[in-house]
Order: structure tokens, then sequence, then C-alpha cells
């Protein structure tokens, strides 16, 4: 008796190679055993199952989006359900809302929330920091990173910054959220090892293949 098997490839999922850091999201996305690889041509989008918007400059990032003719393409997905994770620069570019951003960036939207662009300050005030994220702690690094300071109720808040007195103004800030298959993080999991936040992304990714 022959047995069929049906083997699933495993999904793919881009980096948004336009400026930001991009190897490091690869890397981590590799450790999750989905396909990843840079995404620089609207073209690439069609392949993908879902994208990684990296942190970076998020005005150089929006320049670049339509510069490269990716901005209106990958709008246009996004707003059809497409799955998509942004960090730092991500975070701001997927919001709708921005606060002390130019007037000539551009938003890919998919979040209906406000975010404050450097709302931590400067390069000078990075810092690291424990957050309680979905019932586990991860530890988070914030590099010039926004926060959201206004959600719809269509948003699930993942994580905000612990109420301690050596967090400050940032005491409560929202620095982690969702909607729908849109999930955004102000800090870098990238940069710690720690693949969590990837690893959820592709859950959600896993999931939206699942339904089509």
């Amino acid at each position: 008796m022959l047995v069929s098997m049906v083997v699933t490839a495993p999904p793919v999922i881009g980096v948004l190679a336009l400026q930001g850091d991009v190897q490091e999201h690869l890397v981590s996305l590799a450790k999750c055993d989905v396909t990843a690889r840079p995404v620089r041509r609207p073209e690439e989008l069609d392949e993908l199952d879902g994208i990684v918007i990296p942190g970076g400059e998020s005005t150089t990032i929006s320049k670049l989006l339509d510069n490269f003719e990716l901005l209106e393409p990958l709008r246009a997905k996004i707003k059809s359900g497409f799955p998509a994770y942004g960090s730092c620069a991500g975070m701001i570019l997927l919001a709708n809302n921005v606060l002390d951003g130019r007037e000539d960036q551009h938003q890919l939207g998919g979040l209906d929330v406000t975010v404050r662009r450097n709302a931590f300050g400067r390069q000078i005030d990075s810092f690291e920091t424990d957050l309680d994220l979905a019932g586990e702690t991860v530890h988070a690094v914030f590099i010039r990173a926004p926060w959201v300071e206004a959600v719809s109720g269509d948003v699930e808040v993942l994580a905000t910054v612990p109420v301690t007195a050596e967090a400050g103004d940032a005491a409560g800030r929202i620095v982690a959220v969702r909607q729908g298959n849109v999930l955004a993080t102000a800090f870098h999991p990238e940069l710690t090892g720690d693949e969590r936040v990837h690893r959820l992304f592709v859950d959600m990714v896993r999931g939206s293949t699942e339904e089509k």
C-alpha cells in the first residue's frame, strides 16, 4: 500500500533591504525554519508569504520605498492582509499616524496606531530593559526608538515599558502591538539572539498561508 506524503514548503519571508539592519533580521528568520531573502524590487513581493520592515532611519526608508517603486505595491498588499512585521523604524512606517515625522514622509499603514518618532531620545539615550511580552520576559534593545501614544480598539497591546523610577517618561509606554497580520515592536529583537518575536511573526505567516 502506497502512502501519499504531502511535503509543505517553508514560508518565504522577505526583509526589506533598502536601509537598516537587514542582515540581522535575515539571520534571525533563518533560525525559525523559513526561507528568508532580501527584497529590493516590486516583483519580488509576489514571491513572499510575509515581510519584515527593519530598523534604520524611517524617513530614509520611506524615500527609498518610493524611489524603488515599492511603496504603493507593498502598501496595497499590507492593506489586503499580507503579514508584515516592523521593528523600530518599521513600526513607524507601519503606523497610520506619526508624530514628529517629516511632512514628506510616506506611511505603509496597517496599524491603527499613533506613534511618536524618536520618542526615547537620541542615539546616546539608547537603552536596554526586560519586558513582559505577551506573558514572556524578553530582553529589549531600544535605539532612537518610537513609542505608541494611542491605539484603536482593534489593536492588541503586547508590551509596555515597566513602570519604574528609572523609566521616567517612558514608564508604561506601549512598545509592541499587533493588529491582524501586522506586528510591530519599538525595540530590536534581531540584536539580542532571542528569536521569540520572529517566531511569533512566523506563526502569524503560517496561519495566514493556511487560511488561503
